[in-house]
């Protein structure tokens, strides 16, 4: 989808929606449990709520499309870990500045809180892998996790980028 496009804007606004209300009930986090290794469930753990509703969200849509690697699965939960606890706003203003421009984020910078936020979410590909290497994740996964915009797997990274996109 082109960034700025009626389609574009009508998955931010529902993606906006998803971050809301997202929830996750303690037996999406038991069935988790089952196919994480500690370490990585400990990643799960400490992500913002709406980001763990968006992995299980994208494991759902990997599965779905028939794929059953756990290697891809792991990078699907864990691939936005880096973002950390950022609210709302500055997802919002990171999303515009990706399709207008990074003046954008740049002019906002100055509120509270928003330049590290902006910075957190430029990097979380990058972030988010190096937290997959220090859980022990397989370098495939972190290597999905770290291209997850811009795969080099083009089976497995692309299905990623693909489930990613959809939710």
């Amino acid at each position: 989808m082109r960034p700025g496009s009626i389609g574009w804007w009508a998955g931010k606004v529902r993606q906006t929606r998803r971050h809301l209300s997202a929830r996750v009930s303690p037996r999406e986090r038991a069935d988790a449990a089952q196919w994480l290794r500690p370490s990585e469930l400990e990643i799960f753990d400490g992500m913002h709520v709406a980001d763990r509703r968006h992995g299980l969200d994208v494991v759902e849509t990997l599965r779905a499309d028939g794929v059953s690697d756990p290697e891809v699965l792991v990078a699907g939960l864990l691939h936005d870990a880096g973002k950390g606890n950022t609210s709302i706003w500055p997802r919002v203003i990171y999303s515009i500045s990706t399709a207008y421009g990074d003046w954008i984020g740049r002019s906002l910078g100055w509120l509270p809180g928003m330049a590290s936020s902006l910075t957190r979410l430029r990097a979380h590909a990058e972030t988010s892998a190096r937290m997959a290497t220090a859980a022990g994740c397989s370098e495939r996964t972190v290597e999905l996790i770290r291209w997850q915009d811009a795969p080099r797997d083009p089976e497995a990274g692309e299905r990623l980028r693909l489930a990613d996109e959809a939710n």
